[in-house]
């Protein structure tokens, strides 16, 4: 096989319901890994850069407005993820045209979703800031500069979502089809177009955060745009026929009950991030009245820098979550019981070493800082900027394993179109979350929080993220356990069927 016939071998979409399961799982789940780190160093390039170019108050609020971005964006890849589970069933099941009509209805869904959420945020910019404890301040001051940065990330981010839901709509329908590699391909090229137009309007234009924003939005668009072209080009079962819109409103049911659910589950799970942010907010109060920041905002940049490591850190635990929802959309399609449950088991093995790894990689960033050299500008690196981000860091990293079940698990149910309890998860999380940064740390420190406060109380809003990964998976292993304990006693009484006839 020449070197091109190998090269173009790897754009093939794997068939997920034959073969070796691990052997398939580990093919589908490289690029996927790949496209996930691709993705997060698309998000570290604005934050390297930045780092290096814009001043502490621009970073700050920066770092301030991206959960609030998240939120909208995440409930956009919470929809599309879910939607795409209808076309892993219709491909297992050998159904070519009902996965061509999602795919469409996905279309259309995706379209409606866009618009709500881009009015919605733009109206709501202020509340949103002033829920985390950014607002409009003296003209000049810290606070004021922070909000300032802020609100124009937002704004101009708002105006470019439907850039990131078209990617992640075409994304997710190549996933579903078994082609893990074409998107990992346009990330790459998504990454340097992103690379070159950060330096092209922050440092060339001095554009400031504004310039991160048009450099995420034009490399998401010409993605999509190049996702787009290549999937009508490759796949021609998608390419549009007359009737693909005339669908049953019990089809569209189908599409909104799976990726409605999921969409506002990753956006709760957004808030209570948002919440952990106006927890981390406070620590750099001048004082308890939250008139004005400190001076470099070193709890903010600290744990900024500490959560995009963890970021990147989660890349292969996450990656193996989306394989898991093609994989057992297509083996759910195709009603091949025990093919799901031993690929549910191989990739908690593998996810298993992936936690091992990723684990002592983080910890060993800790040492001396290292990270924050990578994130920030050397003269911005500071003893509390170390003693946040690395308090994060100690206490999120081993505890990763615990995410890796979350992920692994909630894919699994999802692509069982079984997406209550994933919701479920997504609340328990939300509230374990919220009830730690809003309550423990003035209990622990005994009093308001502030710059002054004790690295001891700070320690536990860390511990929130690890808390809500916990609440979340005892709440999906009910159902996951009930199920694998439902098909281990199927397959023993078909065993002792068969033994009888035998006899």
């Amino acid at each position: 096989m020449t070197l091109f016939k190998k090269f173009k071998h790897l754009f093939d979409p794997i068939d997920l319901t034959k073969g070796s399961i691990t052997k398939d799982l580990i093919l589908f789940l490289i690029p996927t890994v790949l496209s996930l780190i691709f993705q997060q160093i698309y998000s570290l390039t604005d934050a390297i850069i930045a780092g290096q170019y814009l001043s502490e108050t621009e970073i700050a609020g920066l770092n301030d407005a991206v959960p609030l971005v998240n939120m909208a964006l995440n409930f956009t890849w919470g929809c599309t993820s879910g939607f795409s589970v209808i076309v892993s069933n219709k491909i297992g099941a050998k159904n070519p045209d009902d996965a061509r009509k999602s795919f469409w209805l996905q279309a259309w869904l995706s379209l409606v979703v866009t618009v709500i959420l881009t009015i919605s945020i733009i109206c709501c910019i202020n509340p949103l800031l002033k829920f985390i404890g950014v607002v409009p301040s003296t003209e000049g001051s810290e606070m004021n500069n922070v909000y300032i940065a802020a609100a124009t990330y937002v704004f101009v981010i708002s105006l470019g979502i439907i850039a990131q839901v078209s990617y992640n709509w075409i994304i997710s329908t190549l996933r579903a089809l078994g082609d893990s590699f074409t998107p990992f391909l346009f990330l790459v090229f998504s990454t340097l177009i992103n690379i070159g137009l950060d330096f092209a309007f922050i440092v060339g234009c001095h554009l400031g955060v504004a310039g991160a924003a048009l450099a995420t939005i034009l490399s998401e668009l010409l993605a999509a745009i190049g996702s787009c072209i290549y999937t009508f080009l490759r796949y021609k079962s998608l390419r549009y026929r007359k009737g693909d819109f005339k669908v049953s409103w019990n089809f569209v049911k189908q599409h909104l009950r799976l990726g409605l659910p999921l969409g506002f589950q990753y956006a709760i799970l957004q808030i209570g991030i948002i919440i952990m942010q106006a927890a981390i907010v406070k620590y750099d109060y001048v004082d308890s009245t939250g008139a004005d920041f400190v001076l470099n905002t070193p709890a903010q940049l600290g744990y900024s820098v500490a959560n995009k490591l963890d970021g990147l850190l989660m890349s292969p635990l996450s990656a193996l979550g989306t394989s898991m929802l093609s994989y057992i959309g297509q083996n759910y399609g195709a009603h091949d019981e025990d093919r799901i449950k031993k690929g549910y088991r191989d990739s908690l093995i593998i996810g298993l070493c992936a936690w091992i790894f990723v684990m002592t990689v983080g910890l060993l960033m800790t040492i001396n800082g290292a990270y924050q050299y990578v994130f920030l500008a050397d003269d911005k690196v500071t003893a509390t900027t170390l003693r946040y981000g690395n308090a994060y860091l100690y206490i999120a990293c081993p505890c990763l394993g615990i995410l890796m079940v979350l992920f692994v698990t909630r894919n699994t149910l999802q692509g069982l179109n079984k997406p209550l309890f994933p919701f479920l998860a997504g609340i328990g999380e939300l509230f374990a979350r919220s009830l730690i940064c809003l309550y423990a740390p003035a209990l622990i420190n005994g009093g308001a929080i502030d710059s002054t406060a004790s690295i001891e109380s700070f320690y536990f809003v860390c511990a929130a993220d690890p808390l809500a990964w916990l609440v979340a998976s005892c709440i999906l292993l009910i159902p996951m356990v009930s199920l694998l304990v439902k098909s281990h006693k199927k397959n023993k009484q078909l065993i002792s069927l068969s033994n009888n006839e035998k006899k």
